[in-house]
């Protein structure tokens, strides 16, 4: 047995042909999860690896060596090393083109702290192939702990190449972890032929390869710091705005109304997309809603996914597209680090607000539980502390008609005013097993079953809707509701997304709800708007006190009514780039100072009443 795991004890000859069968190794899986992240077509791996990028694809083969080598060493055995690698690799390349597929974005570092949530990966990816990974991952790692624990047998000698080998392979991936920093070698070595793409990480991946776009996307900071941010200039920003705001407020009221976010899982309407026709809508109760109140379409950052994005922004009023391209996902990578952060819970909680959030699925996911902590929410309802957990059908979610029942008993509280967070599961995906029937029926360019099933979907949740407000119409207290889709479901196929443009497959619905129906903009039902402008937008057409902050948003919103990373809204026309006039650009500056100071600056702002309410 201890001469088995000696792994360096061979004649030079068998050495050399181990190392030339590493290489190979290491190559043909830096194939195959180019393979992966180009849809499965050999002729975009081969042209990308060995004539268009080849000096990135030698460099990606490097990193991917420096980790076979570390779980050979730590293992002490190139064999079982070389087992997990495979294993490693496999499974991040068919996770990569799973969520090219569904969401047509690559995976990210971040992305791999998910790898703990087995419900909803088992359900996004099938019961079959997912208990078959998880099958073939046990069974790696038996043997590579097997593996580690044997290797105490080996010589002295080979202890001290394994352990140096170990040592020597972990400070290079430390570096390599390290590869935005301005002076990283690696980087600079990418950098010579590289087209970076930050608006756009498909391409960013298909321009530098899985490996150089997974590489870009490891740890950096929030936001670069703009040139002109000081004490000084956060401080005027926040006086003028503060004064500004001062004036308004005295003609505004003082009245505390229970205050609801419902973020709607993947609801938007089929109608909207070219290629898709139905024998009858499915969103017509939603619709009785909108067409008496604020209502239009909201500009999503994501397709498919991307859902915490979308609550972060609604909820702190920061944008997504102010970040670094590498902030992926603001609740994992942000937010841990942060003891506080402004945000709408905060601003109600000092006006003596009670603050719930629920969400009928685990605390676990993007690490809601801590987030919500720090965002400084009361109490956080999950689908183990829900009063209410009827399904409909087959549906394995809770039923948005049962987290409506939750929020009614919040509301039956008459002495606090009530800040509710819902954020809906009915509508998740996969849809194809949900509904064994439909009434909806839909003509359409590919994947019939999974959209027809889908209407049915939106159509359980436009009805659980409609009840809900007809319902808070006996409630006492003034209630305002936000209520909005956060992504398309990814359910259409390639040809109905290339009949479509990029900006209709990014709108979902949204409306604004006021049960004694004093919205000053209740006639307006074309509305077009951001995530990050929802609670500002919300605080003024209710004639609610503002913040020196929501009214720097009001005024940038009036400018630029949408935007996010490759699609901006002004002038009510759309493009790919930002081009502003002065006026604008300074509204726009100014919000990005304020937002790089609290999420990486010094948080000077968090010392004035800039984000409280104003008397």
């Amino acid at each position: 047995m201890k001469k088995k795991l000696q792994i360096f004890k061979k004649k030079p000859v068998n050495y050399i042909l181990i190392m030339i069968g590493l290489l190979l190794f290491v190559l043909i899986s830096n194939l195959y999860l180019q393979w992966c992240q180009n849809e499965l077509s050999l002729d975009l791996v081969f042209k990308f690896a060995f004539s268009w990028h080849t000096e990135k694809f030698i460099l990606g083969s490097f990193v991917l060596l420096l980790f076979l080598l570390f779980l050979c060493s730590l293992a002490g055995s190139f064999a079982l090393g070389s087992f997990l690698y495979a294993i490693t690799i496999g499974i991040l390349g068919f996770a990569n083109y799973q969520k090219m597929f569904y969401r047509s974005e690559p995976i990210y570092p971040d992305d791999l702290k998910m790898i703990t949530e087995f419900g909803l990966l088992r359900e996004m990816i099938g019961t079959v192939p997912f208990l078959f990974i998880i099958l073939v991952a046990a069974v790696g790692l038996f043997f590579f702990g097997r593996a580690i624990y044997k290797s105490r047998l080996l010589s002295k000698k080979m202890q001290i190449i394994r352990i140096t080998g170990f040592v020597v392979t972990l400070l290079l991936l430390v570096y390599v972890s390290n590869f935005n920093s301005q002076n990283n070698l690696l980087r600079k070595a990418y950098d010579r032929t590289a087209l970076w793409i930050p608006y756009s990480q498909k391409m960013n991946y298909y321009n530098t390869g899985f490996m150089g776009g997974f590489l870009y996307n490891l740890k950096v900071e929030a936001m670069d710091k703009p040139d002109n941010y000081s004490k000084k200039t956060i401080e005027e920003i926040t006086t003028k705005y503060t004064d500004t705001i001062q004036e308004s407020n005295a003609d505004t009221q003082e009245e505390q109304p229970n205050i609801i976010f419902v973020m709607s899982e993947s609801f938007s309407d089929p109608q909207n997309l070219t290629g898709v026709t139905v024998n009858k809508d499915p969103l017509e109760d939603y619709y009785d809603i909108a067409k008496t109140t604020y209502s239009g379409k909201m500009l999503s950052q994501n397709y498919g996914g991307g859902t915490a994005n979308i609550e972060f922004e609604a909820l702190t009023s920061f944008s997504m597209e102010l970040f670094n391209p590498q902030m992926t996902t603001p609740y994992t990578m942000l937010i841990p680090k942060m003891t506080e952060i402004p945000s709408i819970v905060s601003l109600l909680k000092g006006q003596d607000y009670q603050a719930t959030a629920i969400h009928p699925y685990n605390t676990t996911m993007y690490k809601r539980k801590d987030v919500y902590k720090t965002f400084g929410f009361d109490r956080f309802i999950s689908e183990d502390t829900m009063t209410y957990k009827e399904k409909k059908q087959k549906n394995p979610y809770i039923s948005d008609e049962s987290a409506y029942k939750e929020v009614l008993d919040l509301l039956k509280d008459e002495n606090e005013p009530q800040f509710v967070h819902l954020v809906t599961m009915q509508t998740h995906m996969p849809y194809s097993d949900k509904y064994p029937t439909t009434e909806y029926s839909s003509q359409s360019l590919g994947n019939k079953t999974a959209i027809d099933r889908y209407m049915q979907d939106v159509a359980y949740s436009s009805e659980a809707l409609k009840q809900f407000t007809t319902d808070l119409k006996d409630v006492k207290r003034r209630t305002l509701v936000v209520f909005w889709g956060d992504h398309l479901p990814s359910i259409y196929s390639d040809k109905i997304k290339a009949d479509n443009d990029e900006v209709r497959m990014h709108e979902t619905e949204f409306l604004m709800y006021d049960n004694q129906e004093k919205l000053s903009g209740r006639n307006t039902h074309d509305a077009l708007i951001s995530p990050f402008y929802f609670a500002p937008t919300l605080f003024e057409q209710s004639n609610i006190q503002m913040t020196g902050f929501y009214q720097l948003l009001s005024e940038l919103e009036k400018q630029i009514p949408a935007f996010e990373k490759g699609f901006y809204y002004k002038d009510k026309q759309w493009s790919k780039t930002l081009s502003l006039n002065k006026t604008q650009q300074d509204l726009y500056d100014d919000y990005r100072l304020i937002q790089y100071d609290i999420v990486s600056g010094e948080n000077y702002s968090l010392n004035t009443d800039f984000f409280k309410e104003i008397q």
